[in-house]
């Protein structure tokens, strides 16, 4: 184990403060010097300017705390590609399909070939070292005060204020395999907080088998680590990867793990606060509603109850938050990454796609667009229910699908061709299965509807015996003539 390096001779992208001098130095951060209360005014300023597309915000005087606040931090494309360090998040995208699936090489050729991708992935482990600086400042017992950090209230009906980038550290209780994942944190007092997970993700799976066991399950949250580290946190990766070796992966070199105080568990060792506890089996407690990324409030109801026995920061601190709430927000940036570096590995298992966008007004998990080279009847449909049976896109409530020509990440092109394309009594499926915790349109919670729609081509095999009109589109050497003249045309 060997001694990390103070905070100031990091590298770049060690840490969030060297990202945001980067931020900085690229005319995408912003300072605000104005006193700005954490109870809905920052929220506020940050909402108007995420809907402009603007700046990462720096909130230097949080009304009644002495740490700064940072939001919108990966607020724009460029900024999310900042954040993974990527010029091009496709191309990273493939990078990780290359990565994730190296196969066992049948001949000395592909041994060879394989030996650049095995050196790299060697360098990508997490790093434990003995100290670090999320533990320049250490209060544990009744020393513990949640107040001391500018946790954000975002709307009027929210329940109280709540932490919004937490990175939250458990272990299986029976293998021992470390989960990091993003839940959101009532804040209930000084030392306790509510933690929503719902029952689809990786925490919640650790503490049902400590609930089975009868057993306290240990938890830390990492507040602020790099940024690459926070995204990983958010990924929709298979359970047996490790987040801390994918976000390795993205940094291009290992992320440093300190120990815990008073909890067996490792964190990030540049972290900006880190929240050290427990939670009991059987213990719940009122949480929400709060304002989520669908727009709406969330409906309150009993989650696990999250009691804090250290808190540990840096002398240097800095608050990162997100706000959710009625799109474009900072999270559908996040959610367009994920998009994105994602594709290439459902494009392996569905080789017929051609590209998907989960377009901002869907929240993630509402609408799915995806262009197919379609080549049989019934393929679309095929697609769909492929979709539906990976992952996270389980939640996916409205799949539409379209020729390989149509481009879908225009949402007014997609519409376009589900007016003229669909029959609604052939070309719409209705089926059911589970729907994310958020939604509220349902009417049991966790599952509900979903509707599948092919907007393709339709001929006589897929039953459809009339012509197929050809849709509008200008001869190419007029286009090219046009073109060359645009400029003479003062148009």
């Amino acid at each position: 184990m060997r001694q990390t390096q103070t905070c100031e001779d990091s590298m770049p992208y060690k840490d969030l403060q060297d990202f945001l001098k980067h931020l900085e130095r690229e005319g995408e951060l912003k300072r605000i010097g104005a006193e700005l209360d954490p109870k809905l005014e920052i929220a506020e300023v940050t909402d108007r300017v995420s809907k402009k597309f603007g700046p990462a915000l720096l909130f230097e005087k949080a009304k009644g705390a002495r740490f700064p606040v940072l939001t919108n931090m990966y607020g724009s494309y460029k900024r999310m590609n900042m954040a993974l360090d990527s010029d091009n998040l496709d191309e990273l995208g493939e990078r990780i399909h290359q990565y994730l699936e190296i196969e066992r090489p049948d001949g000395i050729i592909k041994k060879l070939q394989m030996i650049p991708k095995i050196s790299k992935l060697a360098n990508i482990f997490p790093d434990h070292v003995k100290r670090g600086c999320c533990q320049d400042v250490v209060l544990t017992g009744e020393q513990v005060d949640l107040g001391i950090m500018p946790v954000l209230t975002t709307w009027p009906g929210d329940a109280g204020p709540f932490i919004t980038l937490p990175v939250v550290f458990t272990k299986n209780p029976e293998t021992g395999v470390r989960n990091a994942g993003m839940y959101r944190m009532q804040v209930y007092d000084k030392n306790t907080t509510g933690m929503h997970w719902h029952r689809h993700k990786g925490g919640a799976y650790h503490y049902h088998l400590a609930e089975k066991l009868g057993k306290r399950l240990e938890v830390a949250v990492a507040i602020g680590p790099d940024p690459a580290v926070t995204y990983a946190a958010t990924a929709p990766i298979p359970d047996e990867i490790d987040e801390m070796l994918f976000a390795g992966f993205l940094r291009n070199q290992p992320v440093e793990l300190v120990k815990c105080k008073t909890v067996d568990l490792e964190v990030p060792a540049t972290s900006q606060f880190v929240l050290e506890g427990y939670v009991d089996p059987g213990e719940r407690r009122r949480e929400g509603p709060f304002g989520d990324h669908t727009g709406y409030y969330s409906l309150a109801d009993d989650y696990p109850v999250f009691h804090v026995t250290a808190l540990t920061h840096r002398n240097d601190a800095i608050y990162p938050a997100t706000l959710v709430g009625p799109p474009p927000m900072e999270d559908c940036f996040i959610g367009k990454a994920t998009e994105r570096l994602f594709l290439p590995l459902i494009k392996k298992q569905l080789p017929e796609v051609v590209d998907m966008n989960l377009p901002l007004e869907g929240v993630f998990h509402n609408l799915c667009f995806v262009s197919i080279d379609k080549r049989y009847p019934g393929q679309a449909r095929k697609v769909m229910y492929a979709l539906w049976g990976m992952g996270q896109m389980m939640f996916t409530k409205i799949i539409v699908v379209v020729d390989k020509n149509i481009n879908v990440q225009n949402v007014s092109e997609v519409l376009w061709r589900i007016g003229n394309n669909v029959d609604p009594r052939r070309d719409i499926a209705i089926l059911e299965g589970p729907l994310d915790a958020l939604d509220h349109a349902s009417p049991l919670a966790f599952y509900g509807g979903k509707m599948g729609i092919d907007a393709t081509k339709k001929g006589p095999e897929d039953g459809h015996h009339r012509l197929w009109p050809d849709s509008l589109r200008m001869d190419p050497g007029v286009k090219s003539r046009v073109d060359a003249l645009w400029g003479q045309l003062g148009l």
